[in-house]
C-alpha cells in the first residue's frame, strides 16, 4: 500500500521535470543575460565623461561636451550642433573603438 503512494506521487513529479526544465532553459538563456545586458548599460551612463565620444540610441553620433547630474542630461557636440539627450539615451561608447588598431 505504502509502494503504491509513492509511486503515485513520484509519478506526479516526474510529469512536472519537463516544466521546471522549461523555466530553468527560460532564465538561463532569457532573463539572465538580459540582466546582465541592463546591468552593464547602467554602468556605462554612469561613468561617462566628458570628451566621450558616443552613439545615441536614435542613431546621432558626437561628442559629450556637458554632462549634467541633476537633471540627469549630456549635450552632445555633432556636425549639426549641440543637441541635449537624456543621459539614458547614450547606447554606445565610440572613444575606444575608433583608437584600437585594426586587423
Amino acid at each position: 500500500m505504502n509502494l503504491s503512494i509513492f509511486l503515485a506521487e513520484s509519478g506526479g513529479i516526474m510529469s512536472m521535470l519537463p516544466i521546471i526544465a522549461m523555466i530553468l532553459v527560460f532564465y538561463l538563456f532569457m532573463i539572465r543575460p538580459q540582466m546582465k545586458r541592463q546591468k552593464n548599460e547602467k554602468k556605462f551612463q554612469t561613468t561617462i565623461a566628458k570628451g566621450t565620444k558616443v552613439i545615441t540610441s536614435s542613431g546621432i553620433h558626437g561628442k559629450i561636451v556637458e554632462i549634467n547630474e541633476t537633471t540627469g542630461t549630456v549635450v552632445i557636440e555633432t556636425s549639426a550642433g549641440k543637441i541635449r539627450f537624456e543621459r539614458t539615451a547614450i547606447s554606445m561608447d565610440l572613444t575606444n573603438k575608433l583608437n584600437a588598431p585594426k586587423k
